[in-house]
């Protein structure tokens, strides 16, 4: 399969002109380099230390305008379908 893989990278890029060849070559330095500088996952956070760092960056009362009632009447908000009492 690898080598298969391989193959088909090779005749895409000879299949190029030579300036997209040139830019086919600098992408994939830059993701050989980024790769091993980086290791596996170091630059992934986790998904609440994301969620946290959008929620500081929001104003104060922004969580009181949010329904609570979204799981009963979600296509009430996104389609506009009458509401479901809970």
């Amino acid at each position: 399969m690898a080598a298969n893989l391989e193959d088909q990278l090779i005749d895409k890029v000879r299949a190029l002109p030579p300036d997209k060849q040139q830019e086919a070559l600098r992408l994939l330095d830059g993701l050989a380099t980024s790769a091993s500088a980086e290791g596996p996952g170091l630059d992934r956070k986790p998904i609440w230390e994301v969620a946290d760092e959008i929620n500081a960056g929001l104003p104060a009362d922004t969580w009181e305008n949010v329904p609570t009632d979204g799981s009963i009447n979600l296509d009430h908000y996104l389609y506009g379908a009458p509401k479901q009492q809970p």
